[in-house]
């Protein structure tokens, strides 16, 4: 990057592409490098019943992984019950989500760390409301922008669609991520060529399909600018 940033919003080019796998590692990275970290889940649906309220696994993942440790419900305002399009799962839940509310939540967060890293749900284009889009949140707050791009047939173009989406919609792509998602991938590293040779930003690092690694040990497969 061209300066130091201490927010930082991740997105994907589809859901299930291990946006909160890559976040987790994103945070361990950055705590690697000296800098205090804590994650974010602004809005996630798809959430189970706990004694303290509603929870959701991709946010208690974030909690886990920051340094110093935020409190759940700034890591994550809204949690929603059904696994559902959150505007959807809002709409079944009686929950009016407000863009205040999560400004408000990352404010909080922010003075705790060196880095807030924020992450969306599903791809750039998926709606939190019927009148409020990720980029909203991405302006209000100035976040640059990575993109976690799902090695899987279709990549390709997914990814260079997502990333032309970013930038038209006036917010600041930094760099993009490659995730493995898809062990049975025919012809991966000309795959990850492509792309590379496409994205108009630089690749971050490439993750291993790994499901039993945790975070950190991830986390040195990233090259995050500093």
């Amino acid at each position: 990057m061209e300066r130091a940033v201490d927010r930082l919003f991740v997105t994907g080019t589809d859901t299930g592409v291990g946006k909160t796998v890559v976040s987790a590692a994103l945070l361990h990275a950055f705590r690697a490098h000296g800098r205090r970290a804590v994650g974010m889940k602004p809005v996630a649906s798809g959430c189970e019943r706990a004694p303290e309220g509603w929870r959701n696994e991709d946010a208690l993942a974030l909690q886990a992984a920051s340094d110093p440790w935020p409190p759940y419900d700034d890591v994550n305002p809204y949690a929603l019950p059904a696994p559902l399009a959150p505007e959807i799962a809002a709409r079944d839940a009686g929950v009016d989500v407000q863009l205040g509310v999560l400004v408000s939540a990352f404010e909080r967060l922010h003075p705790l760390a060196d880095m807030v890293l924020v992450e969306g749900v599903g791809g750039w284009a998926a709606p939190l409301t019927a009148t409020l889009d990720q980029r909203h949140l991405v302006q209000e707050l100035r976040l640059p922008v990575v993109l976690v791009v799902g090695m899987r047939l279709g990549c390709i173009n997914h990814a260079r669609l997502s990333a032309r989406a970013i930038q038209e919609d006036g917010a600041r792509l930094v760099g993009w991520i490659a995730n493995e998602v898809d062990p049975a991938m025919a012809r991966r590293d000309e795959n990850f060529a492509l792309l590379s040779a496409r994205m108009p930003v630089p690749c971050w690092g490439r993750l291993p399909h790994a499901p039993d690694i945790d975070a950190g040990q991830l986390s040195r497969h990233l090259a995050i600018p500093l």
